[in-house]
């Protein structure tokens, strides 16, 4: 299951954990846009191949738990079934009760970034949601990894959804203290305060945004990272050229900005027509 995109992955044989059937739940972040192979994300959302496989950073923490398991236990198994462009309540709603019917012992649940981008989206009633899932989740003995949502504060256009997202971070914080939930702090990430962890569509991360943020998922759940510089910046690059930044600015309005903007307009989404990658779980193979 595994692609080794530019990272090599080191075995800690006696970091054990207790999980054997992880099930990821969510929306095109778990889902692992745009984690491709070859870690070049497409340029142009329309010219995007539905049937291009995508990896992701729930992928890759199925593996690093695979790669902990213990090799004269049960082996690790997994099932991802995130898609792209759902909301929170079709992701508790339709997501959820398939999950718990695959009786996993770790469940990440991560949504609400889609609702946010809607003007009508909003947190406190996203939070109820996610509350009651995570509670439905821990009465089976599920342990659940939440996320926060990404800090956008250098993002032009997605940066007005931040005091919303702020507010659904703090309601994250507190439903994880009220039950027993690990927390992926996505919005503390510094590393993902630099352009080149996202792909063209600044929306979505690329292959090294997904690495990081597995990482950082691993820390999340008490576990030693692989990479201890995990969340360290990059070097800073010079600032481009004004109409450099003036291009790009034009393309990124052009191949992905219009085509979000028409899907709203006509109420459809990119993920309608599509089904979870991995509906089922399935053994994790270990890299000996």
């Amino acid at each position: 299951m595994t692609w080794q995109v530019g990272f090599t992955r080191t075995h800690h044989p006696d970091a054990a954990h207790p999980w054997r059937r992880y099930v990821a739940l969510g929306d095109s972040f778990t889902e692992g846009l745009w984690d491709v192979p070859g870690g070049h994300p497409p340029r142009r959302t329309s010219t995007v191949d539905p049937t291009l496989p995508v990896r992701g950073w729930a992928d890759l923490l199925a593996d690093h738990l695979a790669d902990r398991a213990r090799p004269d236990g049960e082996p690790v198994r997994y099932a991802n079934l995130a898609i792209r462009g759902r909301l929170m309540r079709p992701i508790v709603d339709e997501q959820l009760p398939v999950a718990l019917g695959l009786e996993p012992d770790l469940v990440s649940i991560i949504g609400g970034g889609n609702d946010l981008l809607r003007p009508s989206g909003d947190p406190d009633d996203l939070a109820a949601l996610l509350e009651d899932a995570v509670a439905r989740a821990r009465a089976v003995g599920a342990d659940v990894l939440l996320a926060t949502g990404m800090d956008t504060r250098y993002s032009p256009v997605v940066r007005r959804t931040r005091p919303r997202t702020g507010i659904f971070n703090a309601h994250i914080w507190s439903i994880a203290r009220r039950h027993g939930a690990h927390v992926l702090d996505v919005w503390g990430m510094r590393s993902l305060m630099d352009w080149r962890m996202w792909a063209p569509d600044r929306i979505h991360l690329t292959s090294e945004g997904h690495r990081r943020v597995a990482q950082g998922a691993l820390v999340a759940l008490g576990l030693e990272p692989d990479d201890e510089r995990w969340d360290d910046p990059l070097a800073p690059l010079p600032e481009p050229p004004a109409v450099q930044r003036w291009r790009t600015d034009a393309a990124w309005l052009r191949d992905h900005a219009y085509p979000w903007a028409t899907r709203r307009l006509r109420q459809t989404s990119s993920g309608d027509t599509r089904h979870a990658k991995r509906p089922e779980l399935v053994t994790v193979v270990r890299d000996d």
